[in-house]
């Protein structure tokens, strides 16, 4: 009824609901009400107790009512001290000898006292004193704290939370006015803890208990967690121990799809090392799983993007709400040209996600989230790009994320994630029960387009890991994510019946290390497969249901250019730019793509340039190429940086991007090719340093007399070699520039003996020496027709090439 202020008002208070309890209540019943609340010390588990009943069952195993005399008088000395007289330690060991003597000194003062006042007998006094009370300790009992101590915190808080509202409620409060007014909250609270405490409730929870211990089991026994542990500066207050606490920590919830009931959960390595919930109590950063959340739903449910569409994967410089730039990069720093909305999903990609979550920030995506209960986000994570690549300010609890999964695969509607069915009086009657009300957040389209998605990264994605240490097959859809310098793992999957996400990382944030050859990804995926390959031993057919996600009405697949995400023009196809993918009916294409031209270019290295006039016509191409307006709707400003980028991406090999500079030139004949020499057939030369060098000419002349012809052009590029069909002869290289002025030639390279002439063969004349006879026709002897053995041919030419 008082809170724990130190002042005079409180005083006051304090005296006069004495006064008033003195009025109301007899001696016997204040006294019976302060023995049911007050400090115990410990039991023999270890535990703290309050109440007279509880200490006679948790220190000598018996009902009050069967106390002995010298056990009542120890019990009665407790509340004095009650942790300085317990005989039980935190361990649930009994004290040693010096640490018992207080608790049986005191023991001995009450049972002086009781003789003293007449309460017992002389005889049962002496009898008292010298029986040995440490006999009837009883053993430690293991308990709901002690087996499911996550499990029964967890049930405590949720239900304080639901019956402090109650109470407020029937005092003509609303539940705004507790989030309102924090001390009001603090004070129902208060209530609803009395309440718990003394009022015998039963609390159902969601939990499948044999699912929850099979996955502890795999949990403890998992072999690639990072052993390393830092002894932190913090002590025990009660023990003054140094605690060990920042151990790598794992979080999982597994929640069923129709109902958001909590199935199963893990909510750390192990209580003692630390007892935080990391399932439901902290708040971390989500990395790429937040990707779907955040940016690729709320894109597909306002029609900005579908899986089909194109997003420039090149890099970024983005201005922030506070006037600075943010240069993001992709998780392997490298840079993926333009990539479906598909695949930037699969691969994780973060420059193409910035982009697309860009287009909508105008539209605060956002709010589809603050709709799904994520209690860590704040007004100013809807300001910056950052929040779409899991960075917001605080971050997400592991049951929110998980939460957030479930509404893809519950046909776009949220339902609360919970952990309490119902609590019941110890008479049986019902003061809560959970109501399932789900939340439309998107449309059926949307959450089966988002799961469509998502299942490319079980099948050909990030997620190959997770799906190949399964188990069992059913339909999985979900994402992968990595925070920053690896600081937090996380790996989302869902089926048709439950979402399962689970969370890897340190209490006091550091680097994820690879353990036994393991990269933290990977240890977080196989650990994932192990805990569902653990709850399908015990539900086979809730865990691995045998159908799929069903796809709603609304849904068309369609033929698209991948340029645009229109419908395909002969350009598309001719450049082979055609895909096949799903759309929303509503945001399905119906003009045909007009983003591609044909053109001329002339390629120099990774660059194509816009030919002159007098460029020589072997070195100019013609084919499709990118309208420079189309450029400006992928937000791509420098068409240079595009064309550097677009080899990475192998769907766009038949397309050309035009630099905006012209050709350089120089006005001036190009030096002299060097470096020409043959090995074997092939031809070869250093390449030209010249900017303006667009091609070489390569000629050959049978010998020194006969005139050169020209036998190849060859584009300027990363090949400066072409092959030899010709035979025997001379050849060399010349340079040609984009204006079609071209270098003297090279130094000639030469293949065999061009200019040897041929003696006049002799009249065959009748073999002198008879069949089989001699050396077998004028042979070497060797039984084989190898000619003569005295060659008269020169010898090889001095740069090593016959």
């Amino acid at each position: 009824m008082l809170s724990n202020e130190v002042s005079f008002d409180r005083k006051a208070k304090e005296i006069l609901l004495a006064l008033r309890l003195e009025n109301y209540f007899s001696k016997e019943e204040i006294l019976e009400a302060y023995l049911n609340v007050s400090p115990f010390g410990r039991d023999s588990s270890g535990r703290n107790i309050a109440g007279a009943q509880t200490a006679a069952e948790g220190i000598f195993g018996v009902d009050i009512s069967e106390l002995s005399i010298p056990q009542a008088a120890f019990i009665a000395g407790l509340p004095q001290s009650p942790f300085a007289y317990t005989p039980f330690t935190r361990s649930a060991e009994v004290k040693d000898v010096d640490g018992l003597a207080p608790g049986l000194e005191r023991m001995r003062y009450v049972l002086h006292r009781m003789n003293a006042m007449g309460k017992i007998t002389d005889e049962q006094y002496e009898e008292a004193i010298a029986y040995d009370i440490t006999k009837d300790f009883t053993a430690p009992t293991n308990s709901a704290i002690e087996q499911y101590p996550h499990v029964t915190f967890e049930l405590e808080k949720r239900a304080r939370n639901i019956i402090s509202e109650q109470l407020a409620v029937e005092d003509g409060y609303e539940v705004t006015d507790l989030e309102n007014n924090p001390d009001l909250k603090e004070q129902y609270r208060s209530l609803a803890d009395t309440a718990l405490r003394q009022n015998g409730y039963r609390i159902y929870t969601t939990i499948d208990k044999d699912i929850y211990d099979k996955m502890q089991a795999v949990k403890d026994n998992f072999e690639y967690f990072d052993a390393t542990y830092d002894y932190q500066e913090k002590t025990d207050p009660e023990t003054g121990e140094l605690m060990k606490n920042n151990a790598e920590q794992v979080a999982a919830v597994m929640i069923d799809n129709k109902t958001g009931a909590i199935k199963s959960f893990v909510g750390g390595r192990d209580f003692e090392l630390s007892s935080v919930n990391f399932a439901t109590s902290t708040y971390r950063h989500n990395g790429s799983t937040m990707k779907p959340l955040l940016g690729y739903a709320p894109a597909y449910e306002l029609g900005t993007l579908q899986p089909g569409s194109i997003l420039a994967d090149i890099p970024l410089r983005v201005p922030q709400p506070d006037g600075s730039y943010w240069e993001p990069f992709n998780w392997n720093n490298k840079f993926n040209g333009l990539v479906t909305a598909r695949d930037a999903v699969r691969l994780s990609h973060n420059l193409s996600a910035i982009r697309g979550y860009m287009e909508i920030l105008p539209q605060r995506p956002m709010e589809f989230l603050y709709k799904q209960g994520f209690t860590g986000l704040t007004p100013g994570d809807a300001e910056y790009p950052s929040a779409v690549l899991g960075a917001p300010t605080y971050g997400v609890t592991v049951e929110e994320n998980t939460g957030g999964y479930v509404t893809f695969a519950n046909g776009g509607n949220y339902v609360e994630p919970y952990l309490i069915e119902r609590i019941e009086t110890s008479d049986g009657e019902i003061v809560y029960e959970h109501k399932v009300e789900p939340v439309q957040i998107y449309s059926p389209q949307t959450a089966y387009l988002m799961i469509d998605t998502m299942r490319d990264v079980f099948s050909r994605g990030t997620a190959i890991p997770a799906r190949n240490n399964l188990q069992f097959s059913a339909d999985w859809a979900g994402k992968t994510g990595t925070t920053q310098d690896t600081q937090d793992i996380w790996m989302m999957g869902s089926n048709p019946n439950v979402t399962f996400g689970l969370w890897m990382g340190y209490d006091e944030r550091r680097v994820l290390k690879s353990v036994k050859g393991y990269t933290p990804t990977q240890r977080s995926q196989v650990l994932w497969a192990q805990l569902l390959n653990a709850a399908h031993e015990v539900n086979p057919e809730y865990i691995a249901p045998t159908e799929r996600f069903q796809m709603p009405g609304g849904i068309v697949k369609r033929s698209y250019c991948k340029l645009s995400g229109m419908l395909p023009s002969d350009l598309c196809r001719q450049a082979g730019l055609v895909g096949e993918d799903l759309f929303n009916a509503a945001f399905a294409p119906t003009k045909v793509d007009d983003s591609l031209t044909v053109g001329k270019y002339v390629q120099i290295g990774d660059v194509a340039y816009a030919p002159l006039g007098s460029t020589p016509s072997e070195f100019v191409k013609q084919g499709p190429m990118l309208k420079p307006d189309f450029l400006k709707k992928l937000q791509i400003q420098d068409v240079e940086e595009l064309a550097k980028y677009m080899p990475d991406s192998s769907i766009f090999e038949g397309l050309t991007v035009l630099s905006p500079d012209p050709l350089p030139v120089n006005n001036q004949a190009p030096k002299q090719v060097g470096g020409v020499k043959i090995s074997g057939s092939t031809l070869s030369w250093s390449a030209s340093p010249e900017k303006d060098v667009i091609g070489y000419y390569v000629y050959h002349s049978a010998n020194s007399s006969s005139s050169a012809k020209k036998i190849a052009s060859v584009p300027a590029g990363k090949e400066t070699s072409t092959n030899l069909s010709q035979g025997t002869g001379f050849y060399y290289v010349v340079a040609i520039n984009a204006s079609g002025k071209t270098s003297s030639p090279s130094s000639s390279a030469k293949l065999g003996d061009p200019d040897k002439k041929e003696e006049p063969k002799p009249d065959p004349k009748p073999p002198t020496t008879p069949p089989g006879g001699g050396n077998n026709g004028g042979g070497n002897g060797n039984g084989n027709d190898d000619g003569d053995d005295t060659s008269t041919d020169p010898p090889p030419d001095s740069n090593g090439d016959d």
